[in-house]
């Protein structure tokens, strides 16, 4: 399996606590360096564009939660925010999924609330008469 992470790298200095790790004798005020990959906003509207483009699945968080899905249409709404119309077929979800295929399954994701995005190696998901295009991306940068 396959995965896409962008290459920004965050970089904390964080206080070492070494009496509370049980080392003695050592610089208990000394600085430590902890990296971590971060995506920005700009990384996952290209990931997703990318995938909206070669027809790939998705694997990310959103609100707390595992998902998986087929990115559809990428743009903005009427209020000029950027949303991601999709279908999930795997992961979690608040109001539940319904069986494959179903066009219940449809959803309209904030792109600023994803993270941890990255491709899968899955077949392409879709369902019929998808329910919200009108209100979920009014003005797409592809579908």
């Amino acid at each position: 399996m396959s995965s896409y992470f962008a290459d920004t790298t965050l970089v904390l200095l964080c206080h070492k606590d070494n009496d509370r790790l049980g080392v003695h004798g050592g610089n208990v005020n000394s600085m430590g360096a902890v990296r971590a990959n971060i995506q920005t906003v700009e990384d996952i509207y290209r990931l997703i564009w990318n995938a909206v483009a070669s027809k790939r699945p998705i694997e990310a968080r959103y609100q707390e939660r595992h998902r998986l899905f087929c990115p559809h249409r990428l743009g903005r709404n009427r209020e000029g925010q950027l949303r991601v119309l999709c279908y999930q077929y795997g992961g979690q979800s608040k109001s539940g999924l319904q069986p494959a295929g179903s066009p219940e399954n449809w959803r309209c994701l904030v792109l600023e609330e994803l993270s941890q995005v990255k491709f899968r190696e899955d077949a392409w998901r879709t369902a019929p008469n998808h329910s919200r295009p009108a209100s979920c991306v009014v003005d797409a940068d592809i579908d």
